[in-house]
């Protein structure tokens, strides 16, 4: 779990990275050149498969990863503090990646779900991604959503990080005050770059002028 968790933290640089790139606030047209090699490059669009994969095994390894907890304790203590010894948000991974899978789900139905119609149905017609996620974020229900989605993430990671570490055996007190502020770090600048996309968007700090395409002249 250890390992799909680090493949889907790499993930989540790249695509911050890119989708950085609307606060140009170039009409979009950076976006949108860098999204349409992202989604035409084989090399991209193989890794794109093994992100689905690891993603689907992480969450295969979640779902083994509590059943085996559960059946390792299948009588509850008696007296137990578990505040006393963990965080909450390390005690409700489960809850916080489900929460997780349907922000994923919401996210990909507005956005991935287009740009491949546009691409393999429609024989690759012209797909505005930036239009898309101006249009989808005036929304205040949808900024709402998803603001709720990244606060779930933000928990996640901040267990996540260092527990992928732990897992792997770096146990070293003198790496871990280290590693816990990488995570920390990390997960501050994820977590805050994704939130002010939809923000941004919502309020107007980035904006969207529809080009104006040039009337055919008459004879």
């Amino acid at each position: 779990m250890a390992f799909t968790g680090f493949f889907l933290i790499t993930f989540l640089i790249v695509h911050a990275g890119i989708n950085s790139c609307i606060f140009l606030n170039d009409n979009g047209k950076t976006f949108n050149i860098v999204g349409r090699f992202m989604s035409h490059n084989w090399i991209v669009r193989f890794l794109e498969l093994g992100l689905f994969a690891g993603l689907i095994v992480h969450i295969i390894q979640g779902l083994m990863l509590w059943r085996q907890n559960v059946a390792a304790r299948p009588v509850k203590y008696y007296s137990n503090k578990p505040e006393k010894n963990s965080t909450w948000y390390s005690r409700s991974m489960g809850l916080l990646g489900t929460l997780l899978l349907i922000f994923l789900v919401i996210h990909l139905a507005h956005f991935y779900v287009g740009t491949k119609v546009a691409l393999y149905a429609h024989h690759d017609a012209p797909h505005n991604l930036y239009a898309e996620m101006h249009e989808v974020f005036q929304q205040w229900w949808v900024v709402a959503i998803y603001l709720l989605g990244i606060v779930a993430l933000f928990w996640h990671l901040m267990h996540g990080f260092q527990s992928a570490f732990q897992s792997l055996g770096v146990n070293n007190k003198k790496f871990i005050p280290i590693i816990n502020a990488a995570g920390i770090g990390y997960t501050v600048i994820i977590c805050l770059a994704f939130a002010l996309m939809p923000i941004a968007f919502h309020f107007g700090w980035i904006t969207y002028t529809p080009e104006v395409v040039p009337a055919i002249p008459v004879h």
